[in-house]
C-alpha cells in the first residue's frame, strides 16, 4: 500500500473516533467502565469487519485511531490500577488487530511495527489472552518473511502461554498453529501429533465459555482449514483438500475473507493433484466480479502462486486458457 494512501486513511480513522466532552479544567477526567465499553464495543466492530473484508488499509488506519485513543485516556486520566490495565489491553488489542491487517495485506514492514508497539502494551497488561494473540501474529509475520527459526520460537512461546494452560481451546488454537510451523521446516511426525492434540483439545474445550471477541473466528471449520494448510505443506494434497472441503461446508456466512482465501487453498490442492479442470473452476470462484471487492493481500498471493503453476504443468489446456483470460482481465480493471 502507498505511504500516502495509508496516510490518508488514518488521518479519516481518527477524525471519526468521537472523544467523550473535556472535563473541567481542575481536574483530570476519570476514566471508568462506560470508557472501556465503548472501547470494546468498537474493537467487536472492528474484528466484524475483518471477518468480512479482511486487512483492508481502512481497517489497519482504524484500528491504530482506537489504540491512540485508549493511549490518550491512559495519558490523560485518573482511573484505577485495574482500569488501567484494561486500558492496556484495548491499545494491545486494536494494535494487534492493525498488525493483522498489515499481514492480510503482506506488508511486513508496517506488520513489525505493529508487532513491537503491541507486545510492549501486552506486556504493559498482565493478560494472557492478547499476549497468546500477539504470539500467533508473530508466527504469522516471521513464516512470511521466511524466517523459520522465529516462526517456531513464536509458535512455541504461543503454545506456552497461561492462556492454554488454562482453555482448552486456546491450547488447540496455539497447537495447531505449531503444528503449520513444524509442517513448514519439515518436521512431519512432530507436525502430525501436535496437529491430533489441538483436535483433542478442541474436542475437550467448553465452547460455551466467554472468551474475547477475536477468539470466535475459532471454530470446527477453522480447525479444518488449519488441518488443511497442514497437510499442503507436508505434501498430502489429497488430506488437504478433504479438510478444505469440511471447512467450506462449516463456514459461517459471515466469513467471507475466509471463505475466499480457502477456496483459493482448495484450487492448489486441486491442481497439485493434477486435476486442473476443477481447480481453474475453484480459482476462478474466488476472482470478484465486475465492481467487486478487491482481494486481500494474502489470497492474492494464492491466485498468484496458482497462476504460475497451472502455467507450469498445464499450459495448453482449454481450462488454463480460460483462467489465463479472466485473470488477466481481472488484474487490468481492478481498483
Amino acid at each position: 500500500m502507498r505511504r500516502r494512501t495509508f496516510a490518508r486513511a488514518t488521518t479519516a480513522a481518527l477524525a471519526g473516533v468521537v472523544a467523550p466532552p473535556p472535563a473541567p479544567a481542575s481536574a483530570a477526567p476519570r476514566i471508568g467502565m462506560a470508557d472501556l465499553d465503548r472501547l470494546d464495543h468498537a474493537f467487536t466492530g472492528l474484528v466484524a469487519s475483518d471477518n468480512v473484508s479482511g486487512g483492508t488499509i481502512e481497517l489497519e488506519a482504524r484500528a491504530l485511531a482506537f489504540a491512540r485513543r485508549a493511549n490518550e485516556l491512559q495519558a490523560d486520566g485518573s482511573a484505577s490500577q485495574r482500569v488501567r490495565r484494561r486500558l492496556y489491553q484495548l491499545a494491545a488489542a486494536f494494535t494487534g488487530t492493525a498488525l493483522w491487517a498489515a499481514l492480510d495485506s503482506h506488508a511486513p514492514g508496517r506488520a513489525q511495527r505493529h508487532l513491537d508497539r503491541a507486545m510492549r502494551l501486552a506486556g504493559m497488561s498482565g493478560n494472557a489472552e492478547i499476549q497468546l494473540r500477539l504470539w500467533g501474529h508473530a508466527t504469522v509475520l516471521a513464516t512470511q518473511a521466511g524466517r523459520g527459526h522465529d516462526a517456531m520460537a513464536a509458535a512455541q512461546a504461543g503454545r506456552a502461554s497461561p492462556a492454554c494452560r488454562r482453555d482448552p481451546l486456546y491450547r488447540s488454537l496455539a497447537t495447531a498453529r505449531l503444528a503449520l510451523v513444524q509442517a513448514g521446516v519439515g518436521e512431519e511426525t512432530a507436525a502430525l501429533r501436535s496437529l491430533e492434540q489441538a483436535v483433542d483439545s478442541f474436542d475437550r474445550a467448553d465452547h460455551a465459555a466467554p472468551r474475547a471477541a477475536w477468539m470466535g473466528f475459532y471454530d470446527r471449520a477453522e480447525l479444518n482449514g488449519l488441518s488443511s494448510l497442514v497437510m499442503a505443506r507436508l505434501g498430502m494434497h489429497d488430506r488437504a483438500e478433504a479438510h478444505l472441503h469440511r471447512a467450506l461446508g462449516q463456514l459461517r456466512p459471515e466469513y467471507v475473507r475466509n471463505r475466499a482465501y480457502y477456496r483459493a487453498h482448495l484450487a492448489l490442492a486441486q491442481l497439485r493433484q493434477g486435476d486442473a479442470e476443477h481447480a481453474c473452476v475453484t480459482a476462478a470462484s474466488v476472482l470478484p466480479g465486475a465492481g467487486g471487492d478487491s482481494l486481500t493481500g494474502r489470497t492474492e498471493v494464492l491466485l498468484a502462486t496458482f497462476d504460475r503453476e497451472l502455467s507450469a504443468t498445464a499450459p495448453s489446456t482449454q481450462a488454463c486458457v480460460s483462467w489465463t483470460d479472466r485473470y488477466t482481465d481481472r488484474r487490468v480493471h481492478q481498483p
